[in-house]
């Protein structure tokens, strides 16, 4: 790959960003804005991140259409400290938790969920090899439940919800962190979404959390005040020092998806991109999809080659012609292109003219 090569990055994340965003942060590292120096040195009490702060909630709320009567959190320890979150404030005694086990990332949190109390599983993926998330609308949910578990996109697997459950007045709680922001949502629907950022929203090291205000009365008085949702509400995000310069990245990327203007157009080009990806996978045998058709993720394309040795060459050639991060997850192989917002249109058509030149070569 020579230096002056384009690159597409189609890693799973930490994820491609904006290019746009990207080079205003750079511009403004070192100086933020006539400050005399950046964000990342800002007090997280000084007014220059204050703005930052109800700058990224505000775009936050616009773009997901936020209710008033939600909290907009912005939390560090990635998704998994939330698989221990939740239980910890939402699981109520007496009243088991109910989670669709649709991949590797709902099982780390069923294991989480099962140290605080009853967990019962309403689907389990795991005996199709997690190739598709069923009909929610066939699900029983016990109406006594804490709440209805869910994890809205499947990177590894590469399966995504496309329509969600109803659990009848059972709080729906949903990781979301892989396809956050790529659609619209009717956020009312859920009791609670969280999102580690680091695919669609921004670096890692921070964490959106939208939760339903009347669920914080659920969290059990002994609860330290660090893992109580109550104390970031209470706080602002700010009762510890919070990821600043996360955060303001976050507020960048917010910034430039509602000048792309907003989710709706923005699900139109995923649509586009995630489309064009699947017809080349499904127009010939040298490729095999790996997900149900019909639960196909928009976000994280999984693909197999004949063999293992073709997978690998694909991933090697596929690098040195700048398409970077298509080998699949550890535990699956094959191969993955994560087409999150930031992936334009050109990275697509570059993948799949790779794909057709390499399938003429080897097939």
């Amino acid at each position: 790959m020579s230096r002056n090569q384009t690159v597409y990055n189609f890693n799973p994340g930490p994820a491609t960003l904006p290019k746009e965003v990207m080079v205003q942060a750079q511009e403004e590292f070192t100086d933020y804005r006539g400050l005399g120096y950046g964000i990342v040195e800002a007090s997280h009490r000084g007014e220059a991140f204050k703005d930052v702060l109800a700058r990224t909630e505000q775009n936050v709320r616009e773009l997901l259409e936020v209710p008033e009567e939600y909290a907009v959190l912005f939390l560090q320890g990635g998704a998994s400290l939330q698989f221990a979150m939740v239980p910890m404030n939402l699981m109520m005694p007496g009243r088991p938790a109910v989670y669709a086990d649709t991949g590797a990332w709902t099982a780390k949190a069923i294991k989480e969920a099962k140290l605080f109390g009853d967990v019962e599983i309403v689907f389990s993926g795991k005996e199709a090899g997690y190739a598709c998330i069923g009909d929610p609308q066939s699900w029983e949910v016990r109406s006594d439940a804490s709440y209805l578990y869910i994890c809205s996109n499947n990177t590894i697997r590469g399966t995504q919800y496309h329509f969600f459950p109803d659990g009848g007045g059972v709080p729906l709680v949903a990781d979301m962190s892989s396809d956050i922001m790529s659609r619209p949502l009717d956020i009312a629907r859920f009791g609670l979404i969280f999102a580690g950022a680091q695919k669609n929203l921004g670096p890692a090291g921070v964490t959106l959390v939208v939760l339903r205000k009347d669920l914080l009365a659920r969290t059990p008085e002994g609860l330290t005040a660090m893992l109580r949702y109550g104390t970031h509400v209470e706080k602002d995000s700010c009762f510890n020092t919070p990821p600043v310069f996360a955060i303001y990245m976050l507020g960048l990327v917010t910034d430039w998806l509602k000048g792309q203007g907003g989710l709706a157009a923005v699900e139109r080009i995923n649509t586009v991109k995630s489309q064009t990806l699947y017809e080349m996978i499904d127009s010939t045998t040298f490729y095999q999809g790996t997900a149900e058709a019909g639960d196909r993720s928009k976000m994280n394309i999984t693909f197999r080659l004949p063999n293992p040795e073709l997978e690998a060459l694909f991933v090697k050639e596929a690098a040195e012609n700048g398409l970077i991060g298509l080998k699949g997850h550890r535990s699956v192989g094959g191969i993955r292109a994560s087409c999150y917002n930031a992936m334009p249109l050109a990275g697509i058509s570059c993948l799949v003219d790779f794909m057709t030149e390499f399938e003429a070569r080897h097939g």
